[in-house]
C-alpha cells in the first residue's frame, strides 16, 4: 500500500505530467478537427495546425525528459499554457465555434488560468487565445454554427472530461503533498521552538537574540559602560569536602536557581556561573540607561542577600549546620564586550577590561553577607541606596589603592534609623555621614545646622 502511494505521488510530481496533460489538449485539438472535417474536405489550414500540434506534443514530450529547476519547470508550464491557448483559439476558428466545443475550450482556459497563476495569467491565457484565434481567422474565414454535430461534441466532451478528471487528481496529489509538508514543517518548527528554549538557558540573552535572527554582527566587541557583578559563596569549598557529592549538587542547584530568578527579575544577564561563583553583567542587553542599570543591580544584590536568609533557614533543616553566606563585588566602568575565542572552534560571548577585574577583586575583599562597590557604582546610587565608606582597600593587580562602599539598604527602608543624608541644590550642599560623625563633634554639627537653618528662615521671612 504504501509503495503505491509513493508511485502514485511521484507521477504527478514527475516532469511527464507536461506531456500527459499537453497529449489531453493536443487529442482534443486533432479530434475535434477530425470529427468536424472529412478527409477529403480536410483544407490545408486543418492539416498545417494538426501537424504542428503533433509537433508541439513531441516537444513537451522532449522536454519533459530533461530536468529543471523550480523557476525552469514555472517558466515552462507558463509558456505551454499560452501555447495550449493559441491552439484551442485556432482550432475553434476552423470548426465554426460550434457551441460546446466552445464552451468546453474556453472553460479549460479560465480553469487553468485560475489555478495556476491568478489574474495575470487569466490574461495570457486569455490573450494567446485571441491571438490563436485571430491567426486561425485570417487562414480561414469561419462560419457561424448555431448547432453542434454529435461527432465533434462528444469528441471534445471526452478530452475535455478527461482532462478535467486527471487535472483534478493531480490538483488533490498536490493538496494532499502540502498538507503532508505543512504538517512536518509544523514538527519541524515545534522541535526547533523546544531547542530554542533549551539554548536560550545555556547562552546570554544577546547572543540568542543575534542568532535567532541570523544578525551576528551585533557579537562584535564594542566598548560599553556596564555594571558587573561578582558573587560566591564563602566556605563552599570546604563545605563540598565534607557533603556527599548529591547533597552538594542539590544545595548548589537550588542556590543557583533561586539566584537566577533574582537576576531575571531585576534584568540583569548571565555571563557564565562559576561552581558557586556568578558573574552578571548590566548595561549590555536591553539597557535602561547606566544608572538605573546600576541601581539594578544593587537591588538584586540586595534581594540576593534577603534570599540567602530564607536558603539558609532550609539548609538547617535539612541537616547542614554550617551557615552559608555570600560575599558580592559591584563596580561600573567601561568593558569590551562581545565574542572571543576562535571561529573555528570556540566562541565565547562575554566582558573583559579593567573594570570587570576590579569588580571581581571587591568580591574577593568583601566579608560573608557583604556587598561592596566601588566609588563609581555608588556615585551613581547613593541617592537611592544608603551605603558607608569603608576606606581604601589594596586591590591584586591595582597599583593604587581602592576606595569601597558597603551597601546597607534601600534609604526608604531605614526610616528613624536612617545615618546617611545627602542633598544637593544650587548654592546648596549637605552629606551627614552619622556613622563617621565622633561624639565631641556632634554639638558642633548641632550648631551649625540650625545656624545654617536660622539664616535661611531670616531670609525667607526678609
Amino acid at each position: 500500500m504504501t509503495r503505491e502511494k509513493i508511485q502514485y505521488s511521484d507521477f504527478w510530481a514527475s516532469p511527464q505530467r507536461y506531456f500527459y496533460f499537453r497529449s489531453l489538449i493536443a487529442f482534443s485539438v486533432v479530434g475535434s478537427l477530425v470529427s468536424y472535417r472529412s478527409w477529403p474536405e480536410f483544407d490545408i489550414t486543418s492539416i498545417a495546425l494538426s501537424i504542428l500540434t503533433l509537433c508541439y506534443l513531441a516537444l513537451t514530450r522532449f522536454l519533459s525528459e530533461k530536468k529543471h529547476s523550480d523557476e525552469r519547470k514555472e517558466k515552462l508550464e507558463r509558456y505551454f499554457g499560452w501555447v495550449d491557448a493559441a491552439l484551442i483559439g485556432a482550432c475553434l476558428c476552423l470548426v465554426d465555434f460550434q457551441i460546446l466545443p466552445t464552451v468546453l475550450f474556453a472553460t479549460i482556459i479560465q480553469f487553468n488560468a485560475a489555478l495556476q497563476g491568478g489574474s495575470r495569467k487569466w490574461l495570457e491565457d486569455n490573450a494567446a487565445f485571441f491571438i490563436g484565434a485571430g491567426t486561425g481567422g485570417f487562414l480561414y474565414t469561419p462560419v457561424w454554427v448555431l448547432s453542434s454535430s454529435v461527432q465533434i461534441s462528444a469528441t471534445t466532451l471526452i478530452g475535455v472530461s478527461v482532462y478535467i478528471v486527471l487535472y483534478g487528481l493531480y490538483l488533490n496529489s498536490k493538496l494532499r503533498s502540502a498538507s503532508k509538508r505543512i504538517a512536518e514543517l509544523t514538527e519541524v518548527t515545534e522541535k526547533e521552538k523546544a531547542k530554542g528554549f533549551l539554548l536560550s538557558r545555556y547562552i546570554s540573552p544577546a547572543v540568542y537574540s543575534a542568532i535567532s535572527t541570523d544578525n551576528e554582527n551585533r557579537l562584535q566587541t564594542e566598548r560599553k559602560r556596564l555594571t558587573v557583578f561578582f558573587s560566591d559563596i564563602q566556605g563552599f569549598t570546604s563545605l563540598s569536602e565534607e557533603l556527599e557529592a548529591e547533597t552538594l549538587s542539590t544545595l548548589l542547584n537550588l542556590y543557583l536557581t533561586e539566584m537566577t530568578k533574582i537576576i531575571a527579575h531585576f534584568g540583569g544577564t548571565v555571563d557564565k556561573f562559576m561552581g558557586d561563583g556568578i558573574m552578571v553583567i548590566f548595561g549590555d542587553h536591553e539597557s535602561k540607561g547606566v544608572k538605573t542599570d546600576c541601581i539594578r543591580c544593587v537591588s538584586m544584590a540586595i534581594a540576593m542577600k534577603k534570599r540567602m536568609r530564607v536558603l539558609q533557614n532550609h539548609w538547617f533543616s535539612q541537616g547542614i549546620k554550617k551557615k552559608l553566606q555570600i560575599r558580592m563585588g559591584i563596580n561600573t566602568g567601561y568593558c569590551t564586550v562581545g565574542t572571543f575565542g576562535t571561529r573555528a572552534h570556540h566562541l565565547d560571548y562575554t566582558a573583559l577590561g579593567t573594570h570587570v577585574n576590579l569588580a571581581s577583586r571587591l568580591e574577593s575583599a568583601a566579608d560573608p553577607g557583604e556587598i561592596l562597590l566601588s566609588h563609581e557604582s555608588w556615585a551613581l546610587v547613593k541617592d537611592t541606596i544608603m551605603c558607608t565608606n569603608k576606606g581604601m582597600i589594596e586591590a591584586k593587580g591595582f597599583s593604587y589603592p581602592i576606595e569601597v562602599y558597603e551597601v546597607v539598604d534601600f534609604r526608604k527602608n531605614l526610616g528613624a534609623h536612617q545615618t546617611y543624608m545627602e542633598s544637593n541644590a544650587e548654592g546648596f550642599s549637605m552629606h551627614l555621614d552619622l556613622e563617621k560623625v565622633r561624639n565631641f563633634e556632634k554639638e558642633k554639627v548641632i550648631y551649625d545646622l540650625e545656624k545654617a537653618l536660622q539664616t535661611i528662615k531670616d531670609r525667607v521671612i526678609q
